[in-house]
């Protein structure tokens, strides 16, 4: 068999071997029914079963109240950016059913590429307009993604009673994060929110490798799996109760009509199984949560969120050194970096190649950066390992130095 890489891809991404090795167990037998997990029926009990168990997992890693439900469907996070639009547009219109679109208003926090079009979705969707909260181009020299804005100087212009407050925790593409600790100025402003605040979170490329910071205050937290928690194909939804709203009553109000498989409600009202759900995602995913569990126990995403700032230190470290050499230029601001997504250029004519082909010889794949961005770009999801990073760090070093390199 050939020897597995050391997978620093932005997604799809690493999985424990561990996990992939029961799965192809699972492929062929799941849970001794004598059937494959990819054969058997979604609407048998004991997938229920285990889709039950999915989520009490969730549940229990990340403290979900009871004033929220843990939904599954597919799409990944750019199906979101309708389906959350127009669920909130949706309860928008039961609760003030007279209001005109002009007056319905939807506050985008735009950091990077993804949250870019997020905001440019729910201009296309109409039923409302867009303001944008905060645009981090703004604060940069060269007009780039590369910032998390502070929190002085009136920085955030929330609407007074907005349909949704849209953010994203980490932009997989531009490398930036709000901060995971409360009270940092490059921090989530939870403080300037307006009361009672329909906040919507995308947790994507950060989801399950820490703890979500005022969880019980979001409205909707979506996360595509396929960074930290399987493969791709399934999309994760904790919802607020109350957002999950008679779609078809609110059309009839004037909203736009929600198609059915993008309505909360009908997620809900079918335990997210309306129609066949991407069961193989499901089933890793159970395996990596149940891993999780097995490993750290009910507070594992402490233990990560540990393991996820000390494995970024270590690259970033190694990326300082090289910017002091003058090999390595960081794409980012000091104070907004990714924990998740280290993005930097190789100085040099023809140094990113030749940085990009010194690695895949050591047996490191997916270095490359977004082709909107290019450089380089190291993702550090929870199934990257101490010592792969630590293999990456001494390449780096080495590199820097001008030391040989295969």
């Amino acid at each position: 068999m050939t020897p597995r890489v050391l997978n620093f891809g932005a997604g799809p991404s690493a999985l424990p071997e561990s996990v992939l090795r029961r799965a192809g167990e699972g492929l062929l037998d799941f849970q001794d029914t004598g059937i494959g997990i990819a054969e058997i029926s979604h609407r048998s009990k004991e997938f229920k079963t285990y889709l039950q168990g999915v989520e009490s997992d969730i549940k229990k890693l990340l403290k979900v109240p009871d004033s929220h439900a843990i939904l599954f469907t597919q799409g990944g996070g750019s199906a979101q950016f309708s389906a959350v639009v127009l669920n909130m547009l949706a309860r928008h219109h039961e609760l003030y059913p007279a209001l005109e679109p002009g007056q319905r208003v939807m506050d985008y926090i735009i950091t990077g590429s993804w949250s870019d079009k997020a905001a440019k979705e729910a201009r296309r969707l109409g039923g409302g307009t867009v303001n944008v909260v905060v645009d981090s181009r703004k604060f940069s020299a060269q007009g780039k993604f590369d910032n998390i804005p502070g929190h002085k100087n009136d920085t955030y212009k929330f609407s007074r009673s907005p349909v949704l407050i849209y953010y994203c925790a980490n932009e997989t593409v531009d490398g930036v994060e709000f901060a995971r600790e409360e009270g940092n100025e490059t921090s989530f402003p939870f403080h300037l929110l307006p009361e009672h605040a329909p906040l919507v979170g995308d947790y994507s490329s950060s989801f399950m490798s820490h703890p979500i910071p005022r969880l019980q205050d979001h409205a909707i937290i979506y996360a595509g799996v396929q960074k930290n928690l399987g493969p791709a194909g399934l999309t994760v939804l904790i919802v607020r109760k109350d957002c999950i709203v008679d779609v078809d009553k609110a059309a009839r109000n004037g909203a736009i009509p929600v198609p059915l498989c993008t309505a909360y409600r009908t997620l809900a009202e079918h335990q997210s199984l309306y129609n066949t759900p991407p069961v193989l995602s499901i089933y890793i995913t159970g395996l990596v949560l149940r891993k999780m569990v097995q490993d750290f126990g009910e507070d594992a995403l402490e233990k990560y969120a540990a393991l996820s700032a000390n494995k970024s230190a270590k690259v970033y470290d190694a990326l300082k050194r090289g910017e002091q050499i003058g090999i390595f230029k960081s794409k980012v601001r000091d104070d907004s970096g990714s924990q998740m997504n280290v993005v930097f250029d190789v100085v040099g004519e023809g140094k990113l190649d030749q940085f990009i082909t010194g690695a895949e010889a050591l047996n490191m794949k997916g270095l490359r950066g977004h082709r909107s961005v290019g450089g380089v770009r190291v993702s550090l999801y929870n199934a990257v390992t101490e010592d792969q990073v630590q293999t990456l760090v001494d390449y780096m070093t080495k590199f820097s130095e001008g030391k040989s390199v295969p």
